[in-house]
């Protein structure tokens, strides 16, 4: 064993040690190998850096830009709604539906890029029901790594295997050869995901630290409206048709806070804010607010009708309105006046929805609450006349909700960002051009169209899980080119050769299942399929099992954030440890192997 050989292994067990220990930074463990390897000359300066030009390293800086650009349109945001509509809200029904879709879309498609735009999705979703991404976002990595093991191009192991293959004159693996085994572990992986590991996960929402705004729901809850909003039909017989909301007098003579309309056109509807000269038509759904006494009276006298307030219809209303908390300064001119009096709709196009004195909330009466220095009070209204709060002199911003950073900045361009990633996934499936050059053009074709501004795309890059993926490369290369991988599967192709095939089998997929949580498993894959081959001949028996063994262990890398690109794109999402990984990804390798195990036999007699 060479000095060279025992420099590596040493660094990959303190790299190891120190992912464990946990009290340095990943990213930053990661540039200390860099230096280390550049340092010792294992690798060159230039092979030490290396990983910062690695086309996998730019391949995921450019789906981040993706990602950006479904979620400043709002495609990712509709996508989460129809998935939470699906799932109705349940946290095991949104995985049961979720993994075998990003399992199927990988089975075609780069896991990586599945992954990527299934990110901001799944942050949606979480955001809007309340769940701690932490406990959808590893289910979704490993449901990617499981959807490669699916099909032929499902993961460059499974061509690298078919490849050495054919170069050996053999027959190589067909397109679906994969797919029984796949299917299998699929469905155990995914019954293990959505009922074991999930349980092992975080519970409960963790707000984002770098949007700690509190939601929606809980302004409603602090001022005591959740239980206050409605929706009301305008029939034609009533009186408010032609009448503005002043007119009416719905908070004079009914104490009913009118903040929104619902009109619907020929093909599409809109929601509209309601300020001081919006008329109501028939047929218009008003968007109110009030206790259930007072719209029951104006529903009565009005002749409306009361359809309550959906959840469905509150995420409509989210993307146009929202709340925002302000206190009224000292000498501002609103303090003494009566609600009516502030005119709030007409100076700011706003109506006051709560009022709090004293860190209690008010039972507010329009024509008579003054105000007082220090209330707080709840304004609603559209996004862009909250943000605008922050130019006035009579209060003091006091919080806005997370989903104001929600709301998508470039919304028309939707439809164009849903073409420009389905026009992405085309060309990486039909295989017209490389995955990168595919995500490139994507990327770029964002920006260009405006889904996605240059500020924004360059906020939108992860720099921790892109320096970790580059800094851990050269630990890859340095153990190829030590000759210290090489080492260790001569050394266990020479204990088990004469165990029988199934050790062999054995031995194969723990070496390339372990290695693989470390270094590239298409690398992995490359020196061991040769290795794999050579000792079935010597064994004397059929390499085909032994193949597809290894092909399938190097899929497995569910034990450590570095182990896949996927796994270290949510890691920074997730808020994950490298622990996380570890006590959820090895009983799911265990899992797999012992199907492998099982059922390549079975299919691929030795």
């Amino acid at each position: 064993m060479t000095g060279e050989i025992v420099f590596v292994f040493a660094l990959l067990a303190i790299t190891v040690l120190l992912f464990i220990i946990d009290k340095i930074r990943m990213d930053l463990v990661a540039m200390m190998v860099v230096v280390a390897l550049a340092v010792s000359g294992v690798v060159s300066p230039n092979e030490a850096v290396a990983g910062f030009g690695q086309s996998l390293v730019v391949m995921i800086a450019a789906l981040f830009v993706v990602g950006e650009g479904l979620f400043r349109t709002g495609v990712a945001a509709a996508a989460g709604n129809w998935l939470l509509r699906v799932g109705g809200g349940s946290e095991v029904r949104l995985l049961l539906f979720l993994i075998p879709v990003v399992a199927g879309l990988s089975a075609f498609m780069s896991s990586t890029g599945a992954v990527a735009l299934f990110i901001p999705v799944v942050l949606s979703m979480a955001r809007k029901s309340g769940m701690n991404p932490a406990r959808l976002l590893m289910p979704l990595a490993f449901a990617s790594l499981i959807g490669g093991m699916l099909t032929l191009i499902g993961t460059p192991p499974n061509i690298v295997v078919s490849s050495q293959m054919d170069a050996a004159g053999l027959t190589p693996f067909g397109f679906f050869d994969f797919t029984p085994i796949g299917l299998a572990i699929l469905v155990v992986g995914s019954l293990y995901l959505v009922f074991v590991a999930r349980h092992l996960l975080p519970a409960g929402e963790v707000r984002n630290p770098d949007n700690p705004h509190p939601h929606l729901a809980e302004f409603a809850e602090r001022y005591g409206i959740k239980d206050n909003l409605h929706r009301l039909l305008v029939r034609s017989e009533s009186d408010l048709v032609g009448k503005t909301a002043s007119a009416a007098g719905l908070r004079t003579r009914y104490e009913v806070t009118l903040f929104g309309i619902r009109r619907r056109g020929r093909l599409v509807s809109s929601l509209m804010p309601v300020l001081a000269e919006t008329q109501m038509q028939a047929g218009d759904t008003l968007l109110v607010y009030g206790s259930p006494d007072d719209i029951e009276h104006l529903c009565l006298e009005q002749h409306l009708e009361s359809m309550g307030f959906p959840a469905g219809e509150m995420d409509l209303v989210r993307r146009e309105f929202g709340v925002a908390e302000v206190l009224l300064r000292r000498g501002s001119s609103l303090i003494g006046a009566t609600l009516k009096e502030a005119r709030f709709r007409e100076r700011f196009g706003l109506s006051v929805i709560g009022v709090r004195r004293d860190n209690r909330s008010q039972q507010a009466e329009f024509g008579t609450t003054k105000l007082a220095f220090g209330d707080t009070l709840l304004l609603a209204g559209g996004w862009h006349l909250l943000e605008a709060l922050k130019n006035k002199r009579d209060f003091v911003v006091l919080e806005t909700p997370a989903e104001m950073s929600e709301v998508p900045a470039h919304a028309q361009k939707a439809p164009l960002a849903l073409a420009i990633m389905l026009g992405m996934l085309l060309l990486m499936v039909s295989g017209v051009t490389s995955s990168l050059t595919a995500v490139l053009l994507a990327a770029l074709a964002m920006i260009v169209s405006g889904c996605v501004t240059m500020p924004e795309a360059y906020r939108s890059l992860n720099a921790t899980s892109l320096v970790l993926i580059a800094g851990m490369l050269p630990l890859a290369a340095a153990m190829e080119k030590s000759g210290a991988l090489g080492l260790i599967v001569d050394q266990l192709v020479t204990g088990l050769g004469d165990k029988g095939p199934l050790m062999l089998c054995a031995g194969l997929f723990v070496l390339t299942s372990v290695f693989s949580q470390f270094i590239s498993n298409t690398a992995t894959t490359v020196l061991v399929a040769p290795i794999g081959i050579a000792a079935a001949q010597q064994v004397g028996v059929n390499p085909e099992p032994i193949l597809m063994t290894i092909a399938l262990a190097a899929s497995t890398a569910f034990a450590t954030p570095i182990a896949s690109p996927v796994n270290t794109l949510v890691l920074a999402p997730g808020n994950y440890r490298f622990m996380d990984f570890v006590k959820i990804g090895v009983p799911l390798q265990l899992l797999a192997m012992v199907l492998i195990l099982w059922l390549t036999p079975m299919l691929f007699p030795f």
